[in-house]
């Protein structure tokens, strides 16, 4: 018989006979037993704690990596190193998904071009001061449906947000007017928003609205996604912890989970940088 066997049985009728008396009998040492015993108290406690993170992930579409869930768990007054976080997480199955990267895609002709400002300094002191703007694609068995979105890069919430079944310049335009009304009277004096060379960008109906609004636009340079990194980062994270897990087979149902999760991305999700979510961070101002 294997000694783990013996220290169960010992430990099944611990309240029957004498644990050294069973030790004995069974030829293992009593340290033995008892340090089976502390095993199972922290097997026990990583269940718990197992538990506790198994329901914050349902509650964030289990997105949240090992970082992220040690800074929740930490906000409840529930205190482990990292490595333990990472550790019962792997032994529980509860990680977070691996991240997709989205290819740069050029489209249609160019009208007005703008120069670079942005220039990769995708840090902004103020709120409503840099804005990064861009469309993405969601497939459905009923066809795809298109994201256009603006992100305020003071603390990477998303301003405003539309959505349509055609990538049209009015689905930008009616972003950026989304946008102005929500946040109008705290726009900054010098608003930029950044965006990539897609056609929408360039049209002149953008042109007209950015000027009529006092918008000052930047573009990114051709073909290099990493001048819009931030906008891009958005769209990997939404697709990665949202689209891709749920897979949304109708229209309605990417719009619903789209407006799920980027409800809880602006008022819930913890950013690894601040420790807060991100709405927390600008109504703190």
């Amino acid at each position: 018989m294997r000694p783990r066997v013996k220290y169960h049985v010992i430990h099944m009728n611990k309240n029957r006979y004498p644990v050294s008396v069973m030790c004995r009998f069974f030829e293992v040492s009593r340290s033995g037993y008892y340090d089976y015993v502390r095993r199972l108290g922290q097997k026990e406690k990583d269940a718990e704690l197992a538990e506790i993170i198994r329901k914050q992930q349902e509650r964030c579409f289990k997105t949240y990596g090992y970082r992220r869930v040690w800074l929740w768990l930490e906000k409840q007054g529930v205190h482990h190193d990292p490595k333990t976080i990472l550790r019962i997480m792997k032994k529980y199955g509860l990680l977070a998904e691996i991240r997709r990267r989205r290819k740069w895609v050029q489209m249609g002709q160019q009208l007005h071009k703008y120069e670079n400002l942005l220039n990769r300094q995708f840090r902004a002191d103020t709120p409503n001061s840099k804005w990064v703007t861009d469309i993405s694609y969601i497939h459905t068995k009923e066809g795809v449906l298109y994201l256009s979105m603006i992100r305020d890069l003071y603390d990477n919430s998303i301003v405003a947000y539309k959505t349509d079944t055609q990538q049209t310049v009015n689905l930008v335009l009616d972003t950026i007017r989304l946008a102005m009304k929500k946040e109008k009277k705290k726009v900054a004096a010098e608003l930029q928003l950044h965006s990539d060379q897609g056609f929408q960008y360039t049209s002149h109906g953008y042109f007209k609205l950015t000027q009529s609004y006092g918008i000052t636009p930047s573009m990114s340079r051709r073909g290099n996604c990493y001048d819009n990194a931030m906008a891009e980062n958005f769209f990997s994270i939404l697709k990665t912890e949202c689209i891709y897990r749920l897979k949304p087979k109708t229209l309605t149902e990417a719009r619903e989970a789209i407006d799920r999760y980027i409800h809880f991305y602006n008022h819930e999700r913890i950013q690894l940088k601040t420790g807060v979510a991100p709405l927390s961070l600008r109504h703190s101002v």
